[in-house]
């Protein structure tokens, strides 16, 4: 019974965003506690923290996936920022190499890569996004910053990793370089 509520909503996940799932498939149909682990994951990546904050989310989940991926997830993150209300065209700034022009997108990206590469920038930025939003959002934007890059690592772990493919940004297909 859990594998198939486990296996219903996976798919169900894949239909919204033209996406394919068959490792969420692969994990449940070997172990069912597997399966609710992986289901249980986003309790830590989709932490956005205050509402007010949550632009910084989308830049630092975006750097993590990209820095990760140039694939199917992170096309995925793109899809569903900007379903939450991103800018498309502030997302590929960022993408293309500016996100010092990006805003608040744009902090929650240089962020990111900052904590992801060990670059002493991250004490300054995360000073920035406190004093802007609070500690929540320092939060949310290192939770994302940490687990953008499960997805496209666990993939290519289980032998389901792709190969680089244009990013859409609702607008010309654009090459998918990894920042």
């Amino acid at each position: 019974m859990i594998k198939w509520l486990l296996r219903r909503g996976a798919r169900a996940f894949g239909r919204s965003y033209d996406y394919d799932v068959s490792y969420m498939l692969d994990v449940i149909d070997t172990s069912a506690g597997a399966g609710v682990r992986l289901s249980a994951f986003p309790l830590i990546s989709q932490y956005r923290g205050p509402k007010a904050a949550q632009q910084i989310w989308v830049g630092a989940i975006f750097a993590s996936t990209i820095e990760g991926d140039c694939g199917p997830c992170a096309q995925l993150v793109v899809d569903m920022a900007v379903e939450a209300g991103a800018d498309s065209a502030v997302l590929k700034q960022c993408f293309d190499g500016d996100p010092h022009q990006a805003g608040d997108v744009g902090l929650g990206f240089r962020f990111a890569l900052a904590a992801i590469r060990g670059d002493l920038e991250v004490d300054d930025l995360q000073s920035q996004i406190e004093e802007k939003y609070g500690r929540r959002a320092v939060v949310a934007a290192a939770f994302a910053a940490g687990s953008g890059r499960f997805y496209p690592v666990f993939k290519r772990g289980l032998g389901y990793g792709h190969a680089c493919r244009q990013l859409e940004f609702h607008g010309p297909a654009e090459p998918a370089v990894a920042a």
